[in-house]
């Protein structure tokens, strides 16, 4: 259960303030505290319910090595979800929605590879055989790719879950998502509907600081994820080297056996010629 503490953080950040209540969601009225001077107030002890409920997931997805895509277009979220994501090592995308790049994810990646290309023309000096034209247009469309892909460009796969912040303007990717049963963390304001998303965070999904706060504690969650990861990596390896270790000294335990099984055999050779030159 959510502490003080833990509301009164989410307090100071404002995480608290909805929407005008003429723009409300009618299903969003489980999380709405009161209204105030004509305001609806979101539940911080239900948010901070939620937040828990949602770390404890993406820590799961975490340490299990799948990724999770971030998105956030909308101008005071992009920078801090792009310096989160980066933090925890996870895709993300906060320039406009690439259409189709979840259920057409095999054409986003040969966009991904061309920007491969490129790169790998300019390392072996296609690049400079080209004219002064064709040089400005490759770098243009470099730049392009890089603007809307770059930070896609390890993902190799199909995420296994998205993190939202602003359902409603990011419609397209909660409905492509929702084809692929691709599982949907996000912050949810007041005007969103939260039937759409499978672990709801309801929260200011407007305000700055409310998103770095709902943010930190979701990267903080999935770094611990990828070091839980690695420390049953670790634990995995000093398992298989101690079991080895073992089978190594029984090898040596079993060579001096050997020696001395072949000794007997060499005085019995040695005693035969006598034993015959006797009964002469």
């Amino acid at each position: 259960m959510a502490n003080n503490d833990q509301v009164k953080t989410l307090l100071d950040a404002g995480v608290h303030f909805g929407h005008l209540t003429r723009k409300w969601n009618p299903n969003m009225a489980p999380y709405i505290y009161m209204e105030r001077n004509g305001i609806h107030i979101i539940n911080l002890y239900k948010t901070a319910a939620k937040i828990e409920e949602a770390n404890e997931a993406l820590k799961k997805i975490a340490a299990s090595g799948r990724k999770i895509l971030f998105v956030a277009t909308k101008k005071q979220a992009k920078d801090i979800v792009a310096e989160k994501a980066k933090n925890a090592n996870m895709p993300y995308i906060t320039e406009r929605w690439p259409g189709g790049m979840l259920t057409n994810f095999v054409t986003i990646r040969k966009a991904v590879k061309k920007m491969a290309s490129i790169d790998r023309m300019k390392q072996d000096g296609t690049f400079n055989t080209l004219s002064k034209k064709e040089r400005l247009a490759v770098d243009r469309l470099r730049a392009k790719l890089e603007k809307n892909l770059g930070s896609i460009s390890d993902m190799s796969r199909l995420p296994a879950a998205l993190f939202i912040v602003d359902t409603t303007r990011e419609h397209i990717a909660v409905k492509e998502a929702q084809k692929l049963n691709i599982p949907i963390f996000a912050m949810v304001d007041t005007n969103s509907d939260p039937r759409e998303i499978d672990y709801v965070i309801p929260s200011n999904d407007d305000a700055s600081k409310s998103i770095d706060n709902i943010m930190t504690s979701v990267s903080n969650a999935i770094i611990e994820g990828l070091a839980e990861r690695k420390a049953g990596a670790a634990k995995e390896e000093e398992a298989n080297a101690a079991a080895k270790a073992p089978e190594a000294k029984n090898d040596d335990a079993k060579a001096p056996v050997a020696e001395e099984k072949k000794a007997p055999r060499k005085r019995t050779a040695a005693a035969a010629p006598k034993a015959s030159s006797e009964e002469e």
